[in-house]
């Protein structure tokens, strides 16, 4: 059930949201979109549901439209949170279960699966509005996988959460991965999308300025970065030909260069200076290619 996209544009009026967005997002994987606040990522969402009409070009899932045919398919988690605050817990899943074609002892059955899971079992007769707001997160996840949809759209589902509540919903897509589904989801947060994500969509201003596998695009992106522990003044090598980022580290600095060659000739550089701690050279950050391609800091 792959999702494709082909010149997708959508146009309010003068003001052009998604420009010409051609994609495909395969089966059974996480894909990842960036993008700041009006890149359009929203709007492409809600194209894909059918909630809006593009402008132009053309969406298929299954080779087929997307519809009201096949929301018992899709999962959606949206960026404006929705829940009923004056509803229990339990009221609003089940209602919202049945309307995705469940029964009550199925959806009774993944519902206590799931607040068990995320450590809330006592929460079902709650009102949603008696919950905190990270646990009023971790119903409005369960609302949009409690069907086992075969497609999953997350907008931005880690914000506003806790660096534990955050692990505990990443190990929860990742899980509904391995069974099968496929998840789309955009995010603010850089490295979620680079743990998570094997496909990635860079968007900025409606257009796509990066996109495909994240392997590809870091190989293909060249420049490395290199981290640097010694006993020494390491500010020298700021200097070297290739280097094109330093910054100045306790202990040591890190270094942005622009290619495998030249952390060769920082290495060598640093040969004779005195003890070295650690010399790493890594992969470019999706942070580093983001600031490469738009031309501004992400976070």
């Amino acid at each position: 059930m792959t999702l494709r996209l082909r010149n997708v544009t959508k146009k309010f009026n003068s003001f052009t949201a998604v420009d010409q967005l051609s994609l495909e997002i395969p089966e059974k994987q996480i894909f990842g979109f960036l993008g700041a606040n009006g890149a359009g990522k929203t709007t492409t969402f809600r194209m894909i549901l059918g909630l809006i009409d593009q402008t132009e070009g053309e969406i298929s899932w299954n080779g087929g439209e997307v519809g009201y045919g096949q929301s018992h398919l899709i999962g959606y988690l949206p960026e404006e949170r929705g829940l009923y605050p004056k509803l229990k817990v339990q009221e609003q899943l089940i209602y919202l279960a049945k309307l995705r074609g469940m029964s009550k002892s199925d959806a009774l059955k993944e519902m206590n699966g799931w607040l068990e899971k995320f450590n809330v079992p006592e929460y079902k007769n709650k009102k949603v509005e008696e919950l905190s707001k990270g646990n009023q997160q971790k119903i409005q996840f369960i609302s949009a996988v409690i069907h086992k949809p075969k497609l999953l759209i997350l907008d931005e589902p880690f914000s506003g959460l806790d660096p534990v509540n955050v692990e505990m919903l990443k190990e929860a897509v990742v899980e509904l991965k391995e069974r099968g589904t496929s998840i789309v989801f955009s995010s603010h947060r850089m490295e979620h999308v680079g743990e998570l994500c094997e496909n990635v969509c860079i968007l900025h201003h409606g257009s796509p300025v990066v996109g495909g596998q994240l392997s590809d695009i870091k190989r293909s992106f060249g420049k490395k970065n290199i981290k640097v522990r010694a006993d020494f003044e390491t500010k020298f090598l700021e200097n070297l030909p290739g280097v094109n980022k330093y910054k100045s580290m306790p202990g040591g600095c890190e270094l942005q260069v622009m290619n495998e060659e030249v952390s060769q000739i920082v290495f060598r550089a640093l040969g004779d200076k005195g003890f070295i701690r650690t010399f790493d050279l890594e992969e470019p950050t999706l942070n580093d290619i983001f600031i490469e391609k738009v031309g501004a800091s992400y976070e």
